[in-house]
């Protein structure tokens, strides 16, 4: 199945993102971000029949800001992850949907206002340490899920060269494909991962790692992916096009593929619908139809 996020659209609440999708002719979306609601619950129910929902790290949105990262050395920051991940899982069963994906955890504990910027320098956590919280709260975390049938997928993060430069080092977890690989074999049986595309790419030039081989390392763990394209610098959530580099390693039987486009008209997200659906199942109609 093929969605497409409303992460781009951050001054309103997502059900009206989605009502606006659907209303272009979008009908799968991936909520991730948005203005916070009071009534975000019963506005999703709400919402026609035939959007098909489902829900992406940081969502629903907390009334009181904070970062989500389940690798934090902060009691609190590492207490409002944990039940950000509970009540997405359980929001997403309502909504239909047993899949819920989040981004890896962080060394650090940035600022809000530091998300998607080049990082502000502040205390850095040992890896290994980092990667035991991590792997502490997913093991805990997973085992809740199985209890109600969720698979949850983790998001590989992206290093840019600004950022590497800052720390002189990785702040991030889940950047270099030999750690997310190393992980995901000793990850429960119900976590797989979520690879964005545009995020391995833009690490692999800040890391110098390849790219291709990255991919094929990964490829046992890959159960859905986020699509965009960028310069290989940053992560600009740029449209894919004919040329992207990921087309030839796509295949049609995972989870799902998300196209997290920013800054383009409703029109032209519709068609950059199409041109996955086109590379992913060629003249065969997809899983599902979305109207021009």
């Amino acid at each position: 199945m093929i969605f497409v996020s409303s992460g781009g659209v951050r001054d309103q609440v997502a059900s009206k993102t989605a009502l606006d999708f659907y209303n272009h002719g979008i009908m799968n979306v991936e909520l991730s971000g948005g203005s916070y609601s009071e009534n975000y619950h019963a506005d999703l129910l709400n919402l026609p029949n035939e959007i098909t929902l489902q829900l992406h790290n940081y969502f629903p949105p907390a009334k009181n800001p904070f970062v989500f990262n389940l690798a934090s050395v902060d009691p609190e920051t590492a207490e409002l992850s944990i039940n950000h991940v509970r009540k997405a899982m359980d929001l997403g069963l309502a909504l239909g949907n047993s899949t819920y994906s989040f981004h890896a955890g962080f060394r650090i504990d940035p600022k809000i206002c530091d998300l998607g910027q080049k990082l502000s320098k502040s205390t850095i956590l040992d890896r290994n340490i980092a990667l035991e919280l991590f792997s502490e709260r997913v093991s805990l975390l997973a085992n809740e899920a199985k209890d109600l049938g969720v698979t949850l997928l983790i998001e590989n993060n992206v290093l840019d060269a600004a950022n590497l430069l800052v720390y002189g080092e990785d702040p991030l977890l889940f950047t270099h494909p030999d750690e997310i690989a190393y992980f995901m074999s000793q990850a429960p049986s119900n976590v797989s991962l979520l690879l964005d595309v545009a995020h391995l790419k833009v690490s692999s030039n800040s890391l110098k790692f390849n790219l291709i081989d990255a991919h094929e390392k990964l490829t046992p763990w890959i159960k859905a992916y986020h699509l965009s394209d960028n310069d290989g610098t940053q992560d600009s959530n740029n449209p894919v096009h004919e040329a992207s580099w990921f087309w030839p390693y796509l295949r049609e039987e995972k989870l799902f593929y998300t196209l997290e486009i920013y800054n383009i008209s409703h029109l032209n997200l519709l068609m950059q619908y199409h041109l996955v659906n086109k590379k992913l199942f060629g003249d065969k109609i997809g899983s599902e139809t979305m109207k021009l």
